[in-house]
């Protein structure tokens, strides 16, 4: 396959690589400031609802970069898309934690959190589409270990966030360190990445290539993909955001501990993630997904109703649960590879529509029920995914063109 492109097979695994980096990078950055909520939380002197508030600001950052990655990665090729992002999202991280630090005032920190959201945004899109770049090169599913990748950057940033906050080691000198070695690692990553779709192509000739394509917006498939996206995400990035404050204010644990749940959850992700491409080959998109939306409300209903030892368990199964349903919606998207900018660029808005909708009916609920109470919204959102499964199989190949 690689041939066929024009593409060594040391060069694609190059690429490969690259990308795992970025994945690794880009998890590893937003679990950072991920990890330190809980210091956040306490820093700022906030409710539930208000820091619910304060998370939106990364969500609605998010939701204006996503819709334009597509375009800007078919336009200027996934490397320069993505550098783009970092030198949005990392600038903000620094400028969020500076804020926190010295000003202990929310508003102040919302400025950074929206480059933060705008930045992953773009970063996100790309890395993705590069991502099914390299896949179709390869000729087999390996999405999944992209977003391994990003899980294990989540995990190793988490532990390390558990440690640093029961140091008391400053937000800011965490953040700061984080950032300069993401720029680094971003820097290093894109510069493995396949040449460029549109590399030599003028700009009216791709100004006209956009023009004479169907928005993918009108595309049902797309928009059910999506949705299954949006589950799988709010299943995930729930997890992300309140994990920790669930496990302090309703477990009653230490915030290390809350810190430690959320790293728990981490772990049994990614090795979802690393082990889920098997799975595919052997089972298929549909079976797989079925079981494992059923182990998210499953692992969500033992971590809200359970002891505290039976809520570690809960986060374990409900890691393994939201494992593959962004990978494979991304994967499933892509399944034409002429579309798969566009389309993807749609799938990750509608998914990131659960980062923006999460935050705050999480904190509402939170408030009026307690943060962990409020969890059980992924198990309702989880029954809906199940039901839509059947939508992500694969395109059938196009008919072979008649012989003359």
């Amino acid at each position: 396959m690689a041939t066929e492109l024009g593409l060594t097979p040391r060069r694609v695994v190059a690429a490969r690589n690259g990308d795992l980096l970025v994945f690794a990078v880009n998890g590893f950055a937003l679990a950072s400031w991920m990890s330190r909520i809980p210091d956040i939380k306490q820093a700022l002197d906030l409710t539930p609802g208000q820091l619910s508030l304060l998370l939106l600001a990364v969500s609605a950052g998010s939701l204006i970069g996503l819709p334009l990655a597509g375009r800007i990665a078919h336009r200027y090729g996934a490397a320069r898309t993505v550098r783009l992002g970092m030198l949005l999202a990392m600038p903000g991280q620094a400028l969020a934690a500076v804020a926190v630090q010295f000003t202990h005032s929310p508003w102040l920190v919302v400025p950074g959190l929206l480059f933060v959201g705008l930045g992953n945004g773009i970063w996100d899109v790309s890395q993705n589409f590069e991502g099914t770049r390299i896949e179709t090169a390869l000729g087999k599913a390996i999405m999944p270990w992209f977003h391994a990748a990003f899980s294990g950057g989540t995990v190793a940033a988490a532990l390390i966030g558990a440690l640093l906050t029961q140091l008391g080691v400053p937000i800011l000198l965490h953040i700061g360190v984080v950032v300069v070695v993401a720029a680094v690692a971003v820097l290093w990553g894109t510069g493995q990445y396949l040449p460029a779709l549109d590399e030599g192509v003028d700009a009216d000739t791709h100004a006209a290539s956009l023009k004479g394509q169907r928005s993918a917006w009108t595309e049902p498939r797309t928009l059910l993909i999506g949705t299954i996206v949006l589950a799988a995400a709010f299943a995930e990035g729930t997890a992300n955001d309140w994990m920790a404050v669930a496990f302090v204010d309703g477990h009653a644990v230490s915030k290390s501990l809350g810190v430690l749940a959320f790293a728990v959850f981490l772990i049994f992700m990614t090795a979802g993630r690393i082990l889920g491409t098997g799975l595919l080959d052997k089972y298929g998109r549909v079976l797989v997904l079925r079981v494992l939306f059923g182990m998210a409300i499953v692992g969500c209903a033992l971590v809200v109703f359970g002891p505290t030892w039976l809520a570690y368990i809960g986060a374990a199964i409900w890691g393994v649960g939201a494992s593959l349903g962004f990978p494979v919606g991304m994967s499933a998207a892509a399944d034409d590879p002429a579309r798969a900018p566009l389309r993807l660029s749609v799938v990750t808005t509608i998914g990131y529509t659960a980062f923006l909708a999460g935050p705050p009916l999480l904190g509402l609920l939170g408030d009026h029920f307690g943060v962990l109470k409020a969890l059980t919204v992924v198990g309702a959102i989880s029954i809906l995914a199940m039901l839509l499964v059947p939508v992500a199989r694969p395109l059938p190949a196009p008919a072979p063109a008649p012989e003359d």
